[in-house]
This record gives structure tokens, sequence and C-alpha cells, in this order.
């Protein structure tokens, strides 16, 4: 099995740099911003020890929401209340806007920025 293995042409594409898109997923701006704010909140959440009850707490959800959170299930989370969630972990948010830099399509990221 192994020699065919060695055989087979594995075709191989480059990412886009947005799985969402590369996936052909609706608004995958949308979707790899709401995946970083939400890894960014999982961080918070375990880096300061905290259960998900706890976290509930600070975030003014329940606990399985916490869970969906960190599992990645995002549906029931706009930006918006992404933002409010970092805001009471004591994180500022900011959206900056300034024109694009090369001739490629302008794009929307998120850039972390959590300096000590």
């Amino acid at each position: 099995m192994t020699e065919n293995l060695k055989n087979e042409e594995i075709n191989v594409t480059k990412s886009s740099g947005n799985i969402f898109a590369d996936l052909g997923l609706a608004n995958p701006e949308e979707l790899i911003i709401k995946a970083e704010l939400a890894r960014q909140i999982a961080k918070i959440i375990a880096e300061q020890k905290i259960t998900q009850t706890e976290a509930a707490r600070i975030l003014g959800i329940d606990q399985p929401k916490v869970s969906a959170l960190i599992k990645g299930k995002l549906s029931g989370f706009s930006i918006e209340r992404l933002f409010r969630f970092l805001n009471a972990f004591d994180c500022d948010v900011e959206i900056v806007v300034k024109n694009k830099q090369s001739i490629s399509p302008a794009k929307t990221k998120v850039c972390i920025s959590l300096e000590e």
C-alpha cells in the first residue's frame, strides 16, 4: 500500500489566506474575523485559568454559550457581541480604516496587540 501512495500525485492548492473563502462559504470575511475574535477570547479564558462558568458570569451569558464560543460554534455571535466580550475582559478594541497598500483587493483583518 505504501508503494501505491508514492506513485500517486497529490494536488495542492495555495490558500487565499482565508479558509472560509477557500471552502466557498458565504461571508468569509465576517467568518474569519469572528473566528479570530473568538480565538482571542478563548485564549484569555485559558490564560486567566478561569472556568467556563466564571467566564459566563463575566460575559453575561450562560456556560453552554461559552462552550460553543470556545469550540468555534459562532453562528449565534455577532462581531459586535464578540467586541463586547473582549471589553468585558478589559481589552480595548480598536477599528482602524486605512487606504490599502497593495494592488490586491481591499480586505478586512483582525490585528491583535495584547502588550503587557
